[in-house]
C-alpha cells in the first residue's frame, strides 16, 4: 500500500507536462520563472526544478548534471525526452497557452537565428549577471558539496571519506 506522501508525489508527477530546469541563482532566470509560474497558476503543468538548490539531483532529472544544466537550459518531458535551448521555451510557452510569443521561432530561418542568439546569451549569461564563468561556478559548487558532505560525516562520527571513526574514550 502506498503512503499518502508517495501518492501525492505520483499525482504531481502525472500532472506536469514539462520539467523545466532553471538556475535559481540567476536573477534573470528567476524573473522568467516567476513569470511562467504566474501563467501556470495552480495547474501544475510545469515542474520547476532549481538546479542551484543544494538538493538538486541529476538522477531525478534525466541524468542532467549541474554543469550541463548550467551551460544551456534543459527540460525533461514526461516520457523522459530531453529538450534544450529555445525548444524549451517553445514547448513551455505552448503548454501554458502563450505559445504565440515563440511562434515565429517555429519558422526554420527564425528558429535557427533564435538558437544562435540563445547560444550567445547562454555562453555569456553568467558573466553578464556578474557571476563569473561556468568552470569557476562548477568548481565552487563541488567544493561546497564536498564541505557539506564532510560536515555531515563529521556530525555522524565519520571521517571525510565516510569511514566510521572509532570512539576511543
Amino acid at each position: 500500500m502506498l503512503s499518502p506522501q508517495t501518492n501525492v508525489k505520483e499525482t504531481k508527477a502525472q500532472t506536469w507536462k514539462i520539467k523545466l530546469l532553471y538556475d535559481g541563482a540567476c536573477p534573470l532566470c528567476v524573473r522568467e520563472v516567476n513569470f511562467l509560474k504566474s501563467k501556470d497558476g495552480d495547474r501544475g503543468l510545469i515542474n520547476f526544478v532549481d538546479i542551484a538548490a543544494d538538493d538538486y539531483d541529476p538522477a531525478d532529472n534525466a541524468g542532467i548534471d549541474f554543469e550541463t544544466a548550467m551551460g544551456r537550459i534543459h527540460a525533461v518531458l514526461p516520457n523522459g525526452e530531453i529538450v534544450q535551448n529555445v525548444e524549451v521555451f517553445r514547448r513551455t510557452y505552448d503548454i501554458l497557452g502563450i505559445g504565440w510569443i515563440y511562434a515565429i521561432t517555429k519558422i526554420p530561418i527564425f528558429g535557427s537565428l533564435a538558437d544562435i542568439l540563445y547560444g550567445v546569451w547562454a555562453d555569456y549569461r553568467l558573466l553578464l549577471t556578474g557571476r563569473g564563468n561556468l568552470k569557476t561556478i562548477v568548481a565552487k559548487r563541488q567544493q561546497y558539496q564536498n564541505e557539506r558532505e564532510n560536515n555531515l560525516n563529521n556530525s555522524q562520527g565519520r571521517c571525510a571519506d565516510g569511514c566510521e571513526i572509532e570512539d576511543r574514550r
